[in-house]
C-alpha cells in the first residue's frame, strides 16, 4: 500500500517538484469533494476554542470582517490576541513589522504604540491574512487561522517603543490589558556593542521553550532563525509518513511569544517549511504568518530572502531550498534570481561606509558531518564561491539538530585552524560556517564523538559525505570539522565596533554550559 495519512504518496513525492505537490493535493481535494458530496470540506465553523473547523478555499488574505453567516459568533471582547513575533523591516532603524494572531475574526485590528507604556498614542491598522487549510485528513480537522499585521514606519532609531495589540472589541490601551503590552528598541543610529543570537530546527517541545528562555536572558538586539520553524509538517519530505497538523503553528507561536514579542524574530526557510498545499512553491503559509523585509529578488515569491543592517553588520537571509541537492523538491524555483541577488547584495554591503561585517544564514549545510544529512553541495556549489569573493565573516546554517563547527575555510578547505577560544580574520584567513540546528528538534548523531570546550577530542578527519547533483552522497574526508556537540544549543554573538572590530561568537548548551567560543575579527582600520 502507497495510501498516506496525509499528503503526496511517497512513490510520487520523491520525483515530483513542490508545484507537482501542489497540484496533486489540490486535485484530491476536488476528487474528495465529489465523492463525499463536500460534506468533508464544506459547512460552518463545528467548534470553539483555540482554532475552529472552516469550509476549505484557496488560501487568501481576507478582510478585516466577521464571522460567515451560519458560523459561530464569540464577543470580540473575549477574543484575545496570542502568538506575537516582531520582524525589522527593512531598515531597523526606523521600521518594525508587529505580527499576532487571533482564534477567531475581529472587526478592525490594529496596533497601538509609544514611548511610555500609558500612553500608546499612536494607532496602525492592521492587515488581516485568512489562512484555510481544509481536512486532507480523516484525522485532522479543516482549520481556519487569522494572523494579523501591522507595518509600523516613522520610528526613531535607537528608541524603546511600547506596544499593544488590539481590535474593535479590545482596546490594548485599556488599563485591564496593561499586562499584555509588548515593547521593543529601534537599531541605533550609530554603531555600538550590541548582541544578537541564532538557531535552527526548533518544533515545540520543552527543549525548544528551555531555548526560548535562555536567549531572552542575552537580551539581544534580534534573533536568526535558520529554518524549519515548527515541524507541523513532520518530515519534510512529503513522505507517506507525513502528517502536516495546522495547528502545531498556533502552539509554536505561543510558545515562540515570551521572546518574539520583544526581539525581531527572523526567520528564512527550511524544508519542513515547504507546505505544498498552499501554494505551488510551498510558501503561503510562511507569507500569511511572517511579515519580513521584503527587499530580496522576489519577496511574493521568496520570502526567506532578504537583508537588512544593523550597527556594523550587514546580515542576509537565503532560501537554500533553491539550490538544494538533497532535497530538491523546490531546486531552481527562482531560476537563479536569489543567487544573482545576492552576488549584487553582497557586493554592496561590503563596500557600505561602516559595515564591517557580513553574516549570512539559511538553512540546509555547506559543511557538516552528521550521520543524518551532512553538507549539502548544491549549496556548496551556487554560494560558496561568493561567499569567499565577499568576505563574508560569519555563514549560520540548521538543518542537522547538533551543533558543529569549521575552522576557516576558504574554497572548502582549511585555511586556518581555529580551535576552541580561536580566532579568524575572513580577510586573511577565510569563513567559519556554524551548525547551529540544536534549537528544541529531535537531535542527531555524530560517526565520531563530540569535541567541544572542556571536552576536547580533535580529530585529523571525519569520513562524512556531500550530496550530489544526481542526488546522490559523495564520501568525503573532512579535516575541517573542529568543534562538535550533540545537545540542544544556540549562538550568542556580542558584536564590538571599534578600530579592531570583532564579533566574540559563543554557542550556548541548553542549560547554559557554554560549549565553544571564537572571535571573528576584521583588518584594523586606517
Amino acid at each position: 500500500m502507497d495510501t498516506p495519512r496525509f499528503g503526496v504518496p511517497e512513490r510520487l513525492a520523491q520525483r515530483m517538484t513542490m508545484a507537482e505537490q501542489h497540484e496533486y493535493l489540490r486535485a484530491r481535494l476536488s476528487r474528495r469533494r465529489v465523492l463525499r458530496g463536500g460534506a468533508a470540506t464544506a459547512g460552518a465553523v463545528a467548534g470553539t476554542g483555540l482554532l475552529g473547523a472552516a469550509c476549505a478555499a484557496d488560501t487568501k488574505p481576507a478582510p478585516a470582517a466577521g464571522p460567515k453567516p451560519g458560523a459561530a459568533t464569540v464577543d470580540g471582547a473575549l477574543v484575545a490576541p496570542f502568538g506575537r513575533h516582531l520582524a525589522f523591516g527593512a531598515d531597523p532603524r526606523t521600521q518594525m513589522r508587529i505580527s499576532w494572531q487571533v482564534p477567531f475574526a475581529v472587526r478592525k485590528p490594529y496596533v497601538r504604540i509609544g514611548t511610555s507604556p500609558l500612553e500608546l498614542t499612536r494607532k496602525v491598522e492592521a492587515e488581516v491574512r485568512h489562512l484555510r487549510t481544509p481536512s486532507l485528513s480523516d484525522q485532522l480537522p479543516a482549520v481556519d487561522q487569522f494572523y494579523l499585521h501591522a507595518a509600523v514606519d516613522g520610528l526613531r532609531p535607537g528608541v524603546t517603543y511600547y506596544y499593544g495589540v488590539g481590535h474593535a472589541d479590545r482596546d490594548p490601551a485599556e488599563p485591564r490589558h496593561f499586562a499584555s503590552v509588548g515593547t521593543f528598541r529601534t537599531a541605533p543610529d550609530r554603531p555600538g556593542k550590541f548582541v544578537f543570537t541564532a538557531f535552527g530546527d526548533q518544533g515545540v517541545s520543552y527543549d525548544a521553550l528551555a531555548n526560548d528562555q535562555l536567549i531572552l536572558g542575552q537580551n539581544p538586539s534580534f534573533h536568526l532563525h535558520a529554518g524549519d520553524l515548527c515541524y507541523a509538517d513532520t518530515t519534510g519530505h512529503g513522505k507517506k509518513t507525513d502528517l502536516y497538523d495546522a495547528r502545531v503553528w498556533d502552539s509554536f507561536l505561543a510558545q515562540t511569544d515570551s521572546v518574539a514579542a520583544s526581539v525581531p524574530w527572523m526567520v528564512t526557510t527550511g524544508n519542513h517549511d515547504m507546505e505544498a498545499w498552499y501554494s505551488p512553491d510551498g510558501y503561503g503559509g510562511q507569507l500569511a504568518r511572517w511579515s519580513l523585509p521584503g527587499n530580496g529578488p522576489d519577496p511574493r515569491k521568496a520570502p526567506g530572502v532578504y537583508s537588512f543592517v544593523y550597527g556594523n553588520v550587514g546580515v542576509v537571509a537565503l532560501d537554500a531550498n533553491d539550490v538544494s541537492y538533497e532535497m530538491p523538491a523546490n531546486k531552481g524555483y527562482t531560476d537563479g534570481a536569489q543567487t544573482r541577488w545576492l552576488d549584487r547584495e553582497l557586493g554592496q554591503l561590503r563596500k557600505r561606509p561602516g559595515i564591517d561585517f557580513l553574516v549570512v544564514f539559511f538553512h540546509h549545510c555547506a559543511y557538516s558531518t552528521t550521520s543524518a544529512h551532512a553538507s549539502d553541495g548544491g549549496v556548496r556549489d551556487a554560494w560558496v564561491p561568493l561567499f569567499d569573493r565577499h568576505q563574508v565573516d560569519l555563514v549560520i546554517n540548521g538543518h542537522n539538530h547538533v551543533y558543529e563547527r569549521t575552522d576557516a575555510l576558504r574554497g572548502g578547505k582549511v585555511a586556518r585552524r581555529v580551535p576552541v577560544e580561536g580566532s579568524a580574520d575572513a580577510v586573511r584567513d577565510g569563513i567559519v560556517y556554524v551548525t547551529a540546528g540544536g534549537a528544541g528538534a529531535k537531535l542527531y548523531e555524530f560517526p565520531v564523538p563530540d569535541s567541544y570546550e572542556g571536552h576536547v577530542k580533535d580529530l585529523d578527519e571525519v569520513k562524512t559525505y556531500h550530496w550530489t547533483k544526481d542526488g546522490e552522497k559523495n564520501r568525503d574526508s573532512a579535516d575541517w570539522s573542529r568543534v562538535r556537540y550533540t545537545g540542544f544549543s544556540f549562538l550568542a554573538v556580542e558584536v564590538e565596533p571599534g578600530p579592531r572590530p570583532r564579533l566574540t561568537v559563543t554557542a550556548l548548551a541548553e542549560s547554559g554550559e557554554r560549549v565553544d567560543r571564537f572571535e571573528v575579527t576584521r583588518p584594523r582600520r586606517q
